[in-house]
Parts: structure tokens; C-alpha cells; sequence
């Protein structure tokens, strides 16, 4: 039996096929499953699809939520962070535990596929076992499977979905476009869909998806009026749900503004609560906030602005076993890449009178692919396979992006920079999208593009003073681990080849980095003195370079073998 308790209340995951239902004092009822064994390590078990997808019907209305899958069609390998450090008041609360603490923090026993899927403890090792994760095709089966159950089921799409892949780079989107029309999806939300151009936009939004586009805080600067619907109305068994849509509130800040001109974002929280008012007043028996705001923001928004029922969180990719409650509103994070589904069944009369969540791992080697989706994907990538097939060279290494410092695809990317731009040290953004490649795997054209698929891949070389390098390193640590969330813009710590650091996360602003070093002299760095310094995705208009999977295709059909030392160049100081 495993066991973990939440927000005072004791759950039990016991059984494959049960849940178990604990009342409390404000009449919810909290249920888990936990995730069910599953994968070829306990075929013998006979676990099956049907395991995974066991669920007694709760209540009057079931939610899907399925967010940040960046653009993957396939099933992949996606390790979740080793580090992910919490400040302020949520230091030491999930999602900003990891690992091993986060196995027990939860309950769940080490070498299991609940620790395989929730955690990065034993991951290599554990994948060879447990197989990959993803793919829409079993997404599809799943979904299904729940409407056959539950015909009236809401699919909602966080977001993080037009981008991150070869396919949906070439395709400018239209491939996910497809794969979401056929899931039967409800209603999205947006991040990195902007970074196709507002022109792709408007024309996927107003030509191609089949359901709504909602961005309640998306305005119109000349004329402030907002440029997408800001809600939809859903009815289902006689009830009217509204889905209020919350795209990322920094685009202009974190993507390039000239690829979106004349529009502005932001939290809003005023504009949120006046909708959360216009609803009600409407009719609205359940009040949904589908968000891209980030875990942080949105536990904090929670606390601020009541009568939003249920808060389905994308944007910061985190996996989360059991709902948070904040403020009587329900917070869902349902993971990245496709890895997972959240399933929430729903007592709704005038609001939440109690509710039961899954969190589902899509284990690809026991779901069966849905026909239909498998085609649709078979083709799409048709045209690309012998691109994506290629194999470029191989790895010894665990290649992994997640973790607030030195994730392993950009150390190998600030490696290659160096190398073939010839620069002394090289930046690489501390993007959360991007599959894993466990060690011993080829390096396919296809994974390159995985980890570098975006609109603005320019390579730059330029000179930067020691001064200015602090100054980013200090920007950069301020929206990571700024003490209030509304200040944090999500993504991790920008990524530094042949430079190390001191970085003390709680000193103020502008304070937090220090012992700024070049590795290869072990001289520290003169505020005065130039380096040459390369870097990718800047948010620069008419940035010039090679794009990044070239720079590093290049690199490793040199290296044929990537093995890469231990990143031990940055010193986390969190006390």
C-alpha cells in the first residue's frame, strides 16, 4: 500500500482498479489512484491499457487537460528536473521538490513506473525498463476511452502545443493543428503558437482549429480590445461550464515582440476576477481558468481572486500526483510532451461540491495506438522520414534539458557553439521543452530538432563585457527565483558553456551571482575586459548566424561520440 496525505486529508492508493474518497469539512471529496504499475519490467504482472485507465465515475462532469505538449507526435523519453528550487512562500512545496524527496513526499517507492514517470531518481536505468511515454496516437486511445465512459468529457489544451518538433516546424504548426482537431478538443489557450507570427496565428485560429482559441488577457494596444474570445460556454448534461483562457502573460519579454506587434499580455489579475464575475452573472455552474500562467503564478493568483472552481495550470511543466487547493479552487498540473493526461470528475451544482483526479502516465508500450491518430501522424511525417531518420552520431551520455542549471542537451549545444562559431563562452536559453535521450542512444536528426525546433535558431557571435554577462546572468536569476511569483516568467537558468559561477538564490536583486570564472583559464572575469560570446534564440530582430541544429548536427557528426564530463561549474547556494 502506498499512502500520502494532502492538505490534512489521508489518501490510500490501494488498488489498480479503486479509489479511495475522503471527506473533509468543506464537502470535497479528494480522490487518487496514484499511478498504476505498468511497462514490460511487470508484464508479468499482466498490467494492461486497462490498469492505466481504471476509474470509478465521480459526479456529473468530466474535465481531460493535456498541456505543453511541444509539438510531439511521437512517444519519447522525457526525464523529469533533478533540481527545481522554490523561494519565498513556496520553498519546499511541490512542484519544488524532486527526486528522492519527491518520491516521498508522495509516497512512492523508488524503481517503480510511478517513480520512473514522476521523478528523475534512477531514470536512465529505469527507461531501459519502462519504455517511452507519449505519443498522440495513444493520447487518442485514452481520451477515447474516457469519453466511451464519460460521452459529455471537456478535452482542454493548455497550450506550449504548435511547436517543438521538426513536423511542426516545417509544418508551421498545421500538423498539431490536425492531431488536436481529431482529439476533439474543446478549447486551448497559448504560449509559443505566437512565435509562428501573428499572421500563422490568425489564420490557424480562424481557418484551420475547430474549437476556440481563448486568450482573455491577449489586447489590441492601439485600440486596447482584446483580439481573442476571452471564454467559451460549454453546456453539458445540463450545465454550463465556463472555460476562461489565460495565455502566457510575458510574451513581449520572453519571445521576440516584432513576431506578435501591437499586442500585449500580462496577468490581469483584475481583468481575470471581472470575468470570473461576468460568468457567474451569465449562469456559469462551474468557473474554469485554463492557464499557461505557470504553476507559481497561478497558486498565487488562486489566493487572490476568488470563484474560479478548478485552475488547469500549463507553461512550467510540472507532474503533480494530487491537485493543490488554494482558496477552495482546484490547481491541476498535468506534466509536458504528452507524457500524461489529468482526468478530473466533477460534482458540479453551483460550483465543486467535491471531485475525483487522475493523473494518467500514456505508457507507450501498453496503450494501443488509436488507428486513426497513427495514420494522421504516419502522414504528416511521411514526407520527412529520411531527415528525420538519419542518425548523426550517438550518445554515452544521458542527454536531458529539465533542472534549473546544466541541463545536458545544452551543455552539448554551448559545446558546439564554441566549437564550431569559435566563441570563448556561449549561452544557451533555459528552455523547459525538449525530450530526453537516454545513454546509449543514436542522435537522429529527429532529436536534434527536438531540442532546437523554434523560429528564431540564429546563432549569434558577438563581444560582451564581463559586466553585461553579469547583468543576464543576474536578469535571468531574478525571473527564475524572484520571491513573488508575479515577477517570475518561468523557463530555467540560462545555460552557460565555458563560463562558471556562484549564484546565492536568495540574496536580492542584482546580488545573487558572483565568481564569475572562465574555465578554461580559471581567471575570473573583468567587468571592463570584451569576450567573444555565442548564443541562440535572442530575441533580437534581424539576428544573424547559422540556425542551431546546423551548428550542432555539424558538431556531432565530428564528435560521432557524445560523452560529456560532469557540469559542476555553477555553485547553488540556497541558504
Amino acid at each position: 500500500m502506498l499512502g500520502f496525505s494532502l492538505v490534512g486529508v489521508n489518501f490510500l492508493m490501494i488498488s489498480r482498479r479503486h479509489f479511495v474518497q475522503a471527506s473533509i469539512a468543506t464537502s470535497f471529496i479528494f480522490g487518487s489512484s496514484g499511478l498504476q504499475n505498468s511497462t514490460r519490467l511487470l508484464a508479468q504482472q499482466k498490467l494492461s491499457q486497462q490498469h492505466l485507465l481504471d476509474f470509478d465515475d465521480f459526479g456529473n462532469l468530466t474535465l481531460i487537460h493535456i498541456t505543453d505538449v511541444h509539438g510531439q507526435l511521437k512517444p519519447i523519453y522525457f526525464r523529469e528536473p533533478d533540481i527545481n528550487i522554490g523561494v519565498g512562500n513556496v520553498k519546499g512545496l511541490p512542484p519544488h521538490i524532486t527526486g528522492r524527496k519527491f518520491l516521498k513526499h508522495f509516497n512512492i517507492e523508488s524503481g517503480t513506473p510511478d517513480a520512473y514517470s514522476l521523478s528523475s531518481e534512477g531514470f536512465n536505468s529505469l527507461a531501459k525498463s519502462y519504455g517511452k511515454m507519449g505519443g498522440l496516437d495513444r493520447v487518442a486511445t485514452v481520451i477515447n476511452a474516457i469519453r466511451a465512459d464519460r460521452p459529455d468529457a471537456i478535452l482542454l489544451d493548455g497550450g506550449d502545443t504548435w511547436q517543438g518538433s521538426y513536423t511542426a516546424l516545417k509544418t508551421n504548426g498545421m500538423d498539431m493543428v490536425k492531431a488536436f482537431n481529431m482529439l476533439g478538443t474543446d478549447a486551448m489557450t497559448s504560449h509559443w503558437e505566437f512565435t509562428l507570427g501573428i499572421e500563422r496565428v490568425m489564420d490557424l485560429v480562424e481557418n484551420h482549429i475547430k474549437f476556440p482559441f481563448l486568450g482573455a488577457n491577449v489586447f489590441d494596444t492601439e485600440w486596447d480590445e482584446r483580439v481573442f474570445e476571452p471564454y467559451a460556454f460549454i453546456e453539458k448534461g445540463g450545465k454550463f461550464i465556463a472555460i476562461i483562457g489565460q495565455a502566457f502573460p510575458y510574451m513581449p519579454i520572453a519571445n521576440p515582440s516584432w513576431m506578435f506587434p501591437g499586442l500585449s499580455f500580462g496577468i490581469r489579475e483584475k481583468n481575470i476576477s471581472e470575468l470570473v464575475t461576468e460568468v457567474l452573472e451569465k449562469g456559469a455552474d462551474l468557473v474554469v481558468l485554463l492557464s499557461h500562467n505557470g504553476f507559481d503564478v497561478d497558486r498565487q493568483l488562486a489566493s487572490r481572486v476568488n470563484g474560479i472552481d478548478i485552475i488547469l495550470c500549463g507553461h512550467t511543466h510540472d507532474a503533480l500526483p494530487s491537485p493543490t487547493i488554494i482558496n477552495n479552487t482546484i490547481l491541476v498540473a498535468s506534466g509536458s510532451n504528452g507524457k500524461f493526461i489529468s482526468r478530473i470528475d466533477l460534482d458540479v451544482d453551483k460550483g465543486v461540491k467535491g471531485f475525483k483526479h487522475k493523473l494518467i502516465p500514456i505508457f507507450s508500450d501498453l496503450i494501443s495506438p488509436d488507428p486513426a491518430m497513427r495514420a494522421l501522424i504516419n502522414q504528416e511525417r511521411e514526407p520527412y522520414l529520411t531527415d528525420l531518420e538519419e542518425t548523426i552520431g550517438e550518445t554515452k551520455s544521458l542527454l536531458y534539458r529539465r533542472g534549473n542549471f546544466n541541463g545536458t542537451w545544452d551543455d552539448l549545444i554551448c559545446q558546439a557553439i564554441i566549437e564550431e562559431r569559435g566563441a570563448d563562452i556561449a549561452l544557451s536559453p533555459g528552455f523547459r521543452w525538449g525530450p530526453t535521450l537516454p545513454a546509449g542512444s543514436r542522435i537522429t536528426r529527429e532529436d536534434i530538432f527536438n531540442a532546437t525546433a523554434m523560429s528564431y535558431p540564429e546563432v549569434y557571435l558577438t563581444e560582451m563585457t564581463g559586466e553585461t554577462l553579469k547583468i543576464i546572468l543576474e536578469d535571468v536569476a531574478d525571473n527564475l527565483f524572484n520571491p513573488d511569483p508575479y515577477y517570475q516568467q518561468g523557463g530555467d537558468m540560462v545555460r552557460v558553456g565555458g563560463m562558471g559561477y556562484r549564484i546565492e538564490i536568495n540574496n536580492p536583486q542584482g546580488k545573487r551571482i558572483s565568481e564569475m570564472t572562465i574555465l578554461k583559464t580559471g581567471k575570473k572575469l573583468e567587468p571592463g575586459k570584451k569576450y567573444k560570446v555565442g548564443g541562440w534564440a535572442s530575441v533580437n530582430e534581424n539576428t544573424e548566424g547559422p540556425p542551431i541544429w546546423e551548428i550542432v548536427e555539424r558538431y556531432i557528426k565530428r564528435k560521432k561520440l557524445i560523452e560529456l564530463d560532469p557540469n559542476n561549474s555553477v555553485k547553488v547556494i540556497t541558504t
